[in-house]
């Protein structure tokens, strides 16, 4: 039962509940979401649905079939990363669905858009997808500080909201790119270590932070992938494709809500763990 507090910011002061799914890894943790999607759906009643992909289909990238299973779900937004075209088949998914996006620093000529914006109880809200710069050796992009700086005029103009999810590797370019926006995104959510930080917060000029959302998926293993597999290439030095990961299930990610004037009047982490039993 609500508390009388909760009960106020549902009823007086809340307009916008929006809900950020971290990262699916592998088969696991689609499954786990998809289980978990009602009670996520329940407990918070999302306007908006967003999730990141970026290691759905085998623990890196997202494939054709798993992202239009995923938004057909329910997912409303699908965010990736540095792993965006991995996977072959998605190059044709990419210039046809909105909801799917890829790094906006990517060239303009790829494949696929990386802001997004829709329209919820009378308010604008875009999704943007940055990619940092900092600890990637296969994919190197433009500087995503600065193509923030760029973009925000248009936004600004809108009155949208913004929520970046910046797929970064490092916590101090995370960080670094939370004061550089603070005051002007509404929220920013670091993704791709895949291990949950406990720093999710509201910086002084009312922009909502965490260095790392964590992950859904497997939490018996390495980044939610089979840790046998992964043991083994670190033991060997011999590169190793891991394989799925099953083994005790949790849905992460958080929860935001945006007033009536669409200032940040609640931001928390979560985790959802899956009861049920996954067969690989």
């Amino acid at each position: 039962m609500l508390d009388s507090r909760r009960l106020f910011r549902y009823f007086v002061l809340v307009s916008l509940s929006i809900v950020y799914i971290a990262e699916l890894v592998g088969r696991g943790g689609i499954f786990a979401v998809k289980k978990m999607l009602p009670q996520l759906r329940r407990q918070w009643s999302p306007h908006l649905l967003i999730a990141n992909v970026n290691g759905a289909t085998g623990g890196s990238g997202v494939g054709k079939a798993h992202a239009l299973y995923l938004h057909k779900l329910g997912l409303d937004i699908l965010t990736t990363g540095d792993a965006a075209f991995f996977k072959k088949d998605i190059l044709e998914v990419f210039p046809k669905s909105s909801w799917l996006l890829r790094p906006e620093n990517y060239p303009p000529e790829v494949p696929g858009k990386g802001i997004r914006t829709v329209e919820l109880a009378g308010r604008s809200i875009t999704v943007i997808q940055l990619l940092g710069q900092s600890g990637f050796s296969r994919v190197h992009l433009d500087n995503p500080f600065r193509l923030f700086d760029e973009a925000w005029p248009h936004l600004s103009r809108n009155g949208s909201r913004v929520i970046v999810d910046f797929h970064a590797a490092t916590s101090a370019e995370k960080n670094a790119f939370f004061r550089h926006v603070d005051g002007r995104a509404t929220a920013v959510i670091g993704s791709h270590v895949r291990t949950r930080t406990a720093d999710a917060r509201v910086l002084p000029g009312g922009t909502a932070v965490i260095t790392d959302a964590g992950r859904s998926g497997s939490m018996l293993s390495v980044g939610g992938l089979d840790a046998d597999t992964r043991i083994r290439e670190y033991v060997s030095g011999i590169p190793s494709w891991a394989r799925d990961s099953g083994e005790q299930l949790e849905v992460q990610g958080l929860h935001l809500e945006l007033d009536d004037n669409g200032s940040v009047s609640f931001f928390e982490s979560f985790r959802l763990p899956c009861k049920e039993t996954f067969n690989d």
